[in-house]
């Protein structure tokens, strides 16, 4: 199932096997004034977190077929933009205007552990994050399955994927022409997608450090870039964006 925000108040859940991704669920009015980003648990695929535009933070739970609210946002957890969970669902990243990225723990009274600001458990200061191209808004974050790497994008137009052990940089990440708006892992961690303001899809090759296909979608901006359930052996991806449709892509030569 594909959980999908539009910018409206409402979420929506397709079926991710069916032609025209039918809707089985609507969440009516999750956020008052609207969601602008949307992460989902990878591990599980049952935790989902939104953000809304009038700054509150919600998480979801996926049991007995529907998607309810998990947990409300208590005020610990503010002024976000882009936002992604740890595979277990047990960290949730969420990114500033001015280029910070901040990780909680959930499961420890929603307490923040990681920042890339001050020196804490990631090391990395401003200044090193200005030197990295990070300083300006960061728009997309995701955890690699295992966690334990991060991927940053934002207005730069590189991504940056850091060791979340030890703060310190693993790769640099060069070829959208504008502002990434949107990262995800595949299951394996072998692969980065991205989706970027300048229309063009991307999967990058973590072994590589290095882009291995381009897709474009359509001249006009991506927002959201999703990898899919496995079929066989063949990997999927969705991407959505201004075009105000879903596109399914596979991997070719695959059964």
């Amino acid at each position: 199932m594909i959980l999908s925000a539009s910018g409206a108040s409402s979420l929506k859940a397709h079926l991710a096997n069916e032609e025209g991704f039918g809707i089985a669920q609507s969440l009516t009015a999750a956020h008052k004034i609207g969601c602008h980003h949307l992460a989902t648990a990878k591990g599980s695929g049952c935790y989902a977190a939104s953000v809304g535009f009038g700054g509150e933070v919600k998480l979801w739970r996926y049991e007995d077929g529907m998607w309810n609210e998990d947990l409300k946002d208590n005020g610990k957890v503010k002024d976000i933009w882009a936002v992604s969970l740890s595979s277990d669902a047990r960290y949730l990243a969420g990114t500033t205007h001015d280029g910070r990225i901040k990780v909680w723990d959930l499961q420890n009274n929603i307490e923040e552990v990681w920042n890339f600001e001050t020196r804490g458990s990631f090391g990395i200061d401003q200044h090193k994050l200005m030197n990295l191209g990070l300083a300006s808004p960061v728009r997309a974050v995701s955890f690699s399955p295992g966690g334990k790497l991060l991927a940053a994008a934002g207005d730069s137009t590189m991504i940056m994927i850091y060791e979340t052990s030890s703060g310190e940089q693993f790769a640099t990440l060069i070829g959208h022409a504008a502002w990434v708006t949107s990262l995800d892992w595949n299951d394996s961690g072998e692969y980065l997608l991205s989706g970027s303001f300048d229309g063009k899809v991307k999967v990058w090759s973590i072994e590589r450090k290095a882009c291995v296909a381009t897709l474009l979608e359509s001249d006009k901006a991506i927002w959201s870039v999703k990898w899919l359930p496995k079929v066989g052996k063949a990997e999927r991806f969705a991407a959505a964006g201004a075009s105000q449709s879903i596109a399914l892509y596979r991997e070719a030569n695959s059964s």
